[in-house]
């Protein structure tokens, strides 16, 4: 299957049944790495996604970040603004909550003018119904669920945005976390808290060709390339994603709408 728009979007649903979840159940729905541009991921394909989300009623939405659109792409790119308003029909009873991804410093034009100290997503965010989580923390329904900012936001690894210290600061030692960080990196590293983390950010190697994904932006390869991973008791699941990034071609990889139920098991 080859995709050259957001237009034949995909809703892709994963059930996570662990001990290590005591809340109550949870519905989330997800949707990453718009990088909102005409002709290939348009304001109608963002509706479409939101009237799929609606439809299937979540607790709790996830916008995991990559709202822009990267120079590389022919085509009208969108400003978060605009791609926050198109969005405008989200609404969960526990809320609607973004982080920012690596596209949203360095293809933003404010961030790279005022030497990436602040991103024009950030106001977007500030003027719109939904929160922004930068390296913080909210209680929600018994769990808690953590947003960290970009791991390489100036295409660099090692000097990332994310605070996992600040980030975890009021977050009880034995409390159910899901924790929305846009690269899925963080993943491997040790002492990791949350029960799930939800990513983007890869958009599945946007080529899968019968399980090989050759182009993965992530410091371990194809590891953490797409779908959901259990590592000692921890769970990850990365989005696909809606949009292109690079080139405007998907290759047996369509653009998704992510759909997550995580629950805690029976004793016993």
């Amino acid at each position: 299957m080859i995709n050259i728009t957001s237009r034949r979007q995909r809703s892709v649903r994963y059930r996570i049944e662990t001990p290590g979840w005591t809340a109550q159940p949870l519905k989330i729905a997800m949707i990453t790495d718009l990088h909102t541009s005409a002709p290939w991921t348009t304001f109608a394909h963002l509706k479409r996604a939101a009237a799929t989300i609606m439809a299937d009623a979540p607790d709790v939405i996830v916008l995991g970040g990559d709202y822009l659109a990267g120079p590389v792409i022919p085509g009208q790119r969108a400003s978060a603004r605009e791609t926050l308003a198109a969005l405008s029909d989200l609404e969960a009873p526990l809320g609607v909550f973004g982080v920012l991804g690596n596209h949203d410093w360095f293809d933003c034009e404010m961030a790279k003018a005022n030497g990436f100290q602040r991103s024009s997503v950030e106001d977007a965010f500030a003027e719109s119904r939904f929160r922004l989580l930068s390296n913080e923390a909210v209680e929600l329904n018994g769990f808690w669920l953590v947003g960290f900012d970009s791991q390489c936001p100036e295409r660099d690894w090692n000097n990332g945005f994310h605070d996992p210290d600040k980030a975890f600061r009021d977050v009880p030692g034995d409390a159910s976390v899901v924790l929305i960080a846009h690269e899925p990196d963080y993943f491997a590293a040790p002492g990791r808290r949350a029960i799930l983390q939800l990513s983007g950010h890869t958009h599945g190697g946007q080529g899968n060709f019968f399980g090989w994904r050759p182009v993965v932006p992530s410091r371990y390869g194809s590891r953490y390339a797409y779908g959901h991973t259990e590592e000692n008791g921890h769970h990850l699941v990365v989005s696909g994603g809606l949009g292109f990034s690079g080139f405007p071609l998907r290759i047996g990889q369509p653009p998704e709408v992510t759909f997550v139920t995580i629950c805690g098991t029976e004793p016993g």
